[in-house]
């Protein structure tokens, strides 16, 4: 696996810089995520990382990532803690092993609100970094524990970014529940999947804009 990723990468040199972005993928496992859907969410995602031109962000920007599964109350977890994307070699392992990772649970319901509410300490580990953002994927509205503004006040307080990709499959038109009552913080932006084969196509979109969005900050200073 390892040689066959690696074959479509350029090299790219780390720059001696600061962390840019903490960033933590957060990845639906709710009852309504089968298990097809479960490794077309885990493949794209590898395989966005592995994408040149979000690999070279990755590295460029030093950039500190996470993965987080989520699912009903009680039920989410960091399964990769913060990893420094300095190299080539980090973003192959790093997609290594989101591939590889188990699901740890099925058939529980949708707690959108508790898995923000999780990320808060993870976020605190990483003081270092300039921003910190939130990428959460989700096909279904919270159905379970606090409701995602109940966490708003304290995602803000510790100026961490929420995002999401939204797949549309089952509900028709749930980016709209996402823009209004789950994505938030400065230049916050959703982004839909119309089915779960949408989602490695988007997921891309999505990285790159988070990713090089930094950049674009960077230079207004």
């Amino acid at each position: 696996m390892r040689g066959i990723l690696c074959a479509s990468f350029v090299s790219f040199a780390a720059p001696a810089q600061a962390c840019e972005v903490a960033l933590m993928l957060a990845v639906d496992v709710s009852g309504s995520v089968d298990a097809r859907e479960y490794r077309i969410q885990m493949d794209g995602l590898a395989a966005a990382l592995l994408d040149r031109s979000v690999a070279a962000a990755l590295i460029n920007g030093q950039v500190k990532l996470a993965l987080m599964q989520w699912t009903g109350s009680g039920r989410q977890a960091v399964v990769i803690n913060w990893t420094e994307m300095i190299s080539q070699a980090a973003v192959v392992d790093f997609a290594d092993q989101v591939i590889m990772e188990p699901r740890l649970w099925r058939d529980y319901s949708t707690a959108i609100g508790e898995a923000l509410a999780l990320s808060l300490a993870y976020f605190a580990q990483v003081p270092e970094c300039k921003r910190h953002v939130l990428d959460i994927s989700g096909d279904g509205e919270s159905n379970e524990g606090r409701l995602p503004r109940d966490i708003w006040e304290n995602l803000a307080a510790a100026q961490i970014t929420v995002n999401a990709l939204v797949i549309e499959e089952s509900v028709p038109g749930l980016t709209g529940y996402f823009e209004e009552e789950v994505i938030m913080g400065p230049g916050s932006f959703a982004v839909t999947a119309n089915t779960f084969d949408d989602y490695p196509e988007q997921i891309v979109r999505k990285l790159f804009r988070e990713l090089t969005k930094v950049v674009a900050l960077v230079e207004m200073d």
